[in-house]
């Protein structure tokens, strides 16, 4: 089952619960697909694609959160919130720590980084290959940790 049609399946089924917080996230994730439809590109919506479409949008509603949260408005905070949950469903699972560290740490070995210099080549090996399954953010973090202590 696709995304798409999983999303067509789950809007049914939210509007028919009346969940309002199910039936926001859902339609921005169906909104999303069908921008990438009728862009005029003609490329088609693989697995990878659908991944990295609902890892935009709950990067989009992370940082909506943030500034929400700096300003006090927990009300628009806790939409923000429903949204995320409901979209990290639409995710494989996500990697613990533990093991990120250790893959992050063969990818370092693998390219011989040994400096903050070689940052960049480290992260772009780790995002293609934990795409989807850990946030960049976090990626980030365990790469200068890793680096930093070389």
């Amino acid at each position: 089952m696709t995304l798409e049609e999983k999303i067509n399946t789950d809007l049914k089924t939210a509007m028919k619960a009346k969940d309002q917080a199910a039936l926001r996230s859902v339609r921005a994730i169906k909104s999303a697909i069908m921008l990438i439809k009728t862009d005029g590109s003609g490329s088609e919506i693989t697995d990878d694609v659908e991944i990295k479409l609902v890892q935009k949008l709950i990067k989009q509603r992370k940082d909506s959160l943030d500034i929400f949260e700096k300003q006090g408005r927990e009300d628009l905070a806790v939409k923000e919130r429903e949204e995320i949950s409901v979209m990290e469903k639409y995710l494989p699972a996500q990697i613990g720590e533990e093991e990120l560290t250790s893959i992050i740490k063969q990818i370092v070995e693998t390219t011989g980084a040994s400096s903050m210099k070689d940052m960049g080549k480290v992260m772009g090996m780790a995002s293609k290959q934990l795409a989807g399954k850990a946030d960049g953010k976090t990626i980030s973090s365990i790469v200068k940790q890793i680096l930093a202590g070389s």
